[in-house]
């Protein structure tokens, strides 16, 4: 029950920061006008986590539902091989991505895509050595 009310306080949050910054956007302190369509968004996402929330303490059926596809540990693999095949396909995207950039002359969009390449890599035999250690 604590995790539940936990996740409820960071949707509540997410309400709290999205209409701070729909605020600020709209009195003009925060310039862009993305600020307004990022405001908005998290809070809607706050607001639909709360209502989601809502709708798992009120109904039971929901409830054993949402249990159900969250500790089962079929979904926990599937969740899991997705985020692999997710990496990888990723990561092959925006190899290919930068070699067509690198052959369209766009050294800056190549560079990014490079960049990134490189960040995931890194990023991933950081998390393999730390697992290797600890398994």
């Amino acid at each position: 029950m604590m995790d539940r009310n936990k996740r409820r306080m960071i949707s509540l949050f997410w309400v709290v920061l999205g209409a701070a910054v729909l605020v600020l956007s709209l009195t003009g302190i925060l310039d862009s006008s993305n600020y307004r369509g990022m405001g908005t968004t998290i809070m809607l996402i706050g607001i639909f986590q709360l209502l989601k929330h809502e709708r798992y303490r009120r109904d039971p059926e929901y409830r054993e539902k949402m249990d159900l596809e969250e500790n089962d540990e079929r979904n926990h693999f599937l969740r899991l091989k997705s985020w692999a095949w997710t990496g990888y396909l990723v990561v092959l995207a925006e190899g290919i991505g930068s070699v067509i950039a690198m052959a369209m002359g766009k050294e800056t969009v190549q560079m990014v895509l490079w960049c990134s390449v490189c960040l995931i890599v890194f990023v991933y035999w950081v998390c393999y050595m730390v697992l290797s250690r600890k398994y």
